[in-house]
């Protein structure tokens, strides 16, 4: 082993040693130096008193007697002292009497004898008598040179030092012979006795101790490396016994590898085959896929064009002449009419959602005005003593983004199942907002619904039992269907009901808002109700008047004598009106359902009057209230507003095939005062615009010679009609179609079977937009 001297430890610790014990050598040099200069500073000072004492009396009688002479021989005696270099002696008057110097001793330690002692020192000593010490006769002036007394310092100090280094080297150099025999040459022999080991032989003999060093640490250190030797053969021992088994492993797995393989091959194979059957299985699911499509295309089409024409024929014949059982004939097969389009549009929304190809828009919506909208289309479904009420939160944004097209499918499926089932009482549709969307709540006083049966109806074809089905019909298809509308929608359907007492069913939608609600222009006045306290009208207007600036009161209507004074009259009966009319000369509003208003004779006689149908619209009540507390801007109409667009005259083109088809939308048209131009396909309808002006085109899609889509597409490319509003007639009820529709240019879609209501919403709403501002 060959480590160098500075390296050993032996070296590094004789080292430290050496530097611990010389700076603590040098501190008490320093120290004694220190006292030694101490000692010597005060040294001079004694000698010199010493010397000025001995010299006082002989200068004291010298100054007396102002001898010269013996003051010269004082003073040259003085010099004599090898520190002084100066003395003089001086008379009371201030003359010298004796004075003599000499010049100072150089050497090379001067500069550090007057660094620590000054070069001179000065001493006076006042001479006077025993008899009169306050009476000074004189000075005696003397001139040291600290030299003397600062040069047997410094040797001495000189020597201090030296002797300290001296030691400090010969403790370094017994140190380090020391530590060499008890420390490297110990763990030198171990080095290399470690170092003769062979490492693939760690059981051999164990590591001998050092002589004398079995006990201490470097004893200590031989027995662990002992320990860890034996350690690491055991484990070099195992070693070998793994790899041995490894080894044995290794072959094995090689055998099972081989076996393996030949076995995946196999699986490949059969893997294989049996994804060409997959994909043989998957295109004949695609080819099912796509006729089912097909199917249902051309089955929504084949069954929506006759129900079409029926339910057209029998609107145009409810409005002709007929007797009270004719009329109620019609009106059967009319509604049998609307529930078979109300279960094809279930079985085709099912059968979407089936095939993941239900699609929801998001486009703005006005919610308040849908939901009345719908509740107004469907109050005809509701028994007489039902009371329908639509309730909007006024903090309701005033538009939403979302699909309004479902949304109108979700409340038109409650509402139709709480007016189905309520044969007296309230049916109350209620909208509010939320931060995280809309809760659209219906409820009713109806028959209720069992508990053990209330999970069951959101099952397709299922009700809340077989009675049920019995007495009041239906497929159970609604509610399931709304379920998933809500689902689709990342909304929630929940339902709470009891027995006997109603049910109320909650479908809370995270639609967003995109314009907050606008505040109407208030308005001035107070009105009186007469109605229950617990009737909707009641809750209707307790919560819009108010907020509309009016000031409200309400009354039964058996107490009308307590009618407080009022600038108009709200009623929901119309019973006591006419005894009021006698006392009050106040406008009113009767408020009933649609079907039970008040002769156009009887109203005329209770003018300022005005009758409006339930469920009450919020626009609809503010702008009869406005007509009655503002009359100058309007007059009290004595009927019901018509529900045909008020934009007759209006010339439209109806392009049909279907003869039946063709009499249903001319009849509809004509009783909305449109002219109406008939071609049995597009190339005639092409013939007929380069005729006639056309304010809108009601297409059909599906006929010979020329379809509605390519007519819709020419009539784009000429460039001759780009305002023209096209509005589809098909009997594709499908996803695609819309689309198909517009991307043939069309503007509106509209599926048939359709009511006379939403023939004339869709044209007034094309109809005002062609008209000049």
């Amino acid at each position: 082993m060959d480590i160098a001297l500075t390296q050993r430890l032996s070296f590094k610790q004789a080292g430290l040693t050496v530097l611990v014990a010389f700076i603590l050598g040098t501190l008490l040099s320093l120290i004694q130096v220190s006292v030694d200069y101490a000692s010597e500073d005060a040294s001079i000072n004694r000698e010199i008193r010493a010397l000025l004492e001995v010299s006082h009396n002989p200068a004291t009688r010298i100054a007396y007697n102002i001898d010269a002479e013996l003051a010269q021989e004082l003073v040259a005696g003085l010099l004599r002292s090898p520190a002084v270099i100066g003395a003089e002696i001086i008379d009371n008057h201030g003359a010298i009497l004796a004075s003599t110097s000499r010049p100072r001793l150089e050497s090379d330690l001067r500069i550090l004898n007057d660094f620590l002692f000054g070069a001179t020192r000065h001493f006076e000593d006042l001479l006077f008598i025993a008899q009169e010490p306050h009476e000074a006769l004189g000075t005696l002036h003397l001139t040291i040179d600290t030299y003397v007394f600062g040069s047997h310092f410094l040797r001495r100090a000189l020597l201090t030092f030296i002797t300290g280094f001296a030691l400090s080297l010969l403790l370094s150099l017994i140190l380090l012979v020391l530590f060499y025999f008890m420390l490297t040459k110990p763990l030198v022999g171990v080095i290399g006795a470690l170092s003769n080991r062979d490492p693939r032989r760690p059981n051999d003999a164990p590591l001998p101790y050092p002589a004398g060093h079995e006990r201490d640490e470097i004893g200590e250190l031989v027995s662990v490396t002992n320990r860890q030797l034996a350690d690491i053969g055991h484990e070099i021992a195992q070693r070998h016994d793994a790899e041995q088994r490894l080894s044995q492993y290794l072959n094995e797995l090689e055998s099972i590898v081989s076996i393996r393989t030949d076995e995946l091959q196999a699986a490949n194979a059969r893997l294989q085959h049996s994804n060409q059957e997959l994909e043989l299985a998957r295109s004949d699911a695609v080819t099912v896929a796509r006729a089912r499509s097909v199917f249902l295309a051309a089955m929504s089409h084949e069954i929506r064009t006759p129900l079409n024409g029926l339910l057209g024929m029998l609107t145009l014949a409810l409005d002709g002449p007929l007797n009270t059982e004719q009329r109620q004939q019609l009106s059967i097969a009319h509604d049998s009419g609307k529930v078979l389009v109300e279960l094809l549009n279930d079985i085709l929304d099912l059968s979407k959602f089936e095939a993941g190809q239900l699609e929801l828009e998001h486009i703005a919506f006005d919610l308040g005005a849908l939901i009345e909208e719908t509740a107004s289309l469907l109050s005809q479904n509701a028994a007489a003593n039902v009371e329908l009420t639509c309730l909007i939160d006024p903090q309701l944004p005033a538009q939403l983004l979302g699909d309004p097209t479902r949304v109108r499918q979700i409340v038109s499926n409650l509402l139709s199942n709480a007016l189905k089932f309520t044969h007296a009482g309230r049916v109350d549709v209620r909208v509010s907002h939320s931060p995280t969307g809309v809760r659209i709540a219906v409820r009713d006083s109806g028959i209720g619904i069992p508990v053990n049966a209330q999970a069951r109806i959101f099952q397709p074809f299922a009700q809340a039992g077989v009675d049920i089905t019995r007495e009041y019909g239906g497929t159970g298809l609604g509610l399931a269907l709304t379920q998933r509308l809500c689902e689709a929608m990342h909304g929630q359907l929940s339902l709470s009901s009891q027995l006997g007492m109603g049910s109320e069913f909650y479908a809370s939608l995270p639609l967003v808002s995109a314009q907050t609600a606008t505040a109407l222009p208030r308005l001035q006045g107070r009105v009186a109700a007469l109605c229950p306290a617990n009737s909707g009208l009641a809750e209707l207007l307790g919560t819009l008047l108010p907020a509309w600036g009016l000031d409200y009161q309400r009354r039964d209507p058996d107490n009308t004598l307590e009618i407080l004074d009022a600038d108009i009259l709200i009623s929901d009966r119309p019973e006591p009106l006419e005894e009021l009319r006698s006392q009050l000369r106040l406008p009113i509003l009767l408020v009933t359902a649609y079907g039970n208003f008040i002769p156009t004779e009887r109203a005329s006689q209770m003018a300022p009057f005005e009758q409006l149908a339930r469920p009450l619209a919020r626009a609809t009540l503010y702008q009869a209230l406005q007509r009655a507390l503002q009359p100058q801007q309007g007059t009290l109409d004595s009927a019901l507003p018509s529900a045909t667009p008020a934009n007759g005259g209006g010339r439209v083109l109806l392009v049909e095939d279907n003869p039946v088809n063709q009499l249903v939308a001319q009849g509809m048209l004509r009783k909305m005062g449109c002219e109406v131009l008939v071609a049995a396909h597009g190339a005639q309808a092409l013939e007929l615009l380069e005729q006639h002006a056309i304010d809108l085109v009601l297409m059909d899609c599906n006929m010979p010679v020329m379809d509605g889509y390519e007519a819709s597409r020419r009539i784009r490319q000429s460039g001759r009609w780009p305002d023209l509003p096209i509005i589809a007639l098909t009997a594709n009820a499908l996803p695609d179609e819309r689309e198909r529709c517009r991307a043939a240019g069309m503007n509106d879609y509209l599926a048939k079977p359709f009511r006379r209501e939403e023939l004339a919403a869709r044209l007034k709403l094309w109809l005002d937009v062609r008209k000049p501002q």
